[in-house]
Order: C-alpha cells, then sequence, then structure tokens
C-alpha cells in the first residue's frame, strides 16, 4: 500500500483524468499512468537490451563476415537446410 500526498492542482489533474475516464477509479488510473510511463522508460532501452541482451552462444562459432546480407541469407539456408533434411 502505498499513500501519496498531492498539492491541490496535482489533485484537480487527477479529478479531471478521471472525469474523462469515468469507468475507472483512482487507483486504476494511477496503475495505468504508471504502467504508461514506465514503458517509455522501458522502450527506450535498445531491443536487444529489453530482451536480456545476446545470447551467449549466439556468435560463438561466425564467420567474421556474417553481417554482410548474402553470407547472412546463405548460413540461414544452410542452416535450415540441415535441420528440415
Amino acid at each position: 500500500m502505498l499513500t501519496v500526498r498531492l498539492d491541490p492542482e496535482t489533485e484537480q489533474q487527477l479529478a479531471d483524468l478521471l472525469a474523462h475516464a469515468p469507468d475507472s477509479n483512482r487507483s486504476e488510473l494511477i496503475k495505468r499512468l504508471l504502467k504508461e510511463r514506465w514503458l517509455t522508460l522501458y522502450l527506450d532501452r535498445p531491443f536487444v537490451e529489453r530482451r536480456g541482451g545476446h545470447p551467449k552462444y549466439l556468435l560463438q562459432d561466425a564467420p567474421p563476415d556474417l553481417s554482410e546480407r548474402s553470407v547472412r541469407k546463405q548460413a540461414i539456408a544452410s542452416y535450415l537446410k540441415k535441420r528440415h533434411s
């Protein structure tokens, strides 16, 4: 449980927000606002970082030119061929 003291201006802003979302109560509105704020902070991180970083085994035995599209395409094709044969 958390208790927050709001100044009159902020309390009025909360009341205005509640008026625009009549199906929400204060707790739900505050939870939603916190979640939205948290997501904006979280989404600023790169995708790989949000997913927990690169797997340790990902590029272990990869050729140095794997960043080139043609090499990647060939590597994926041979992996899929080996996997499905």
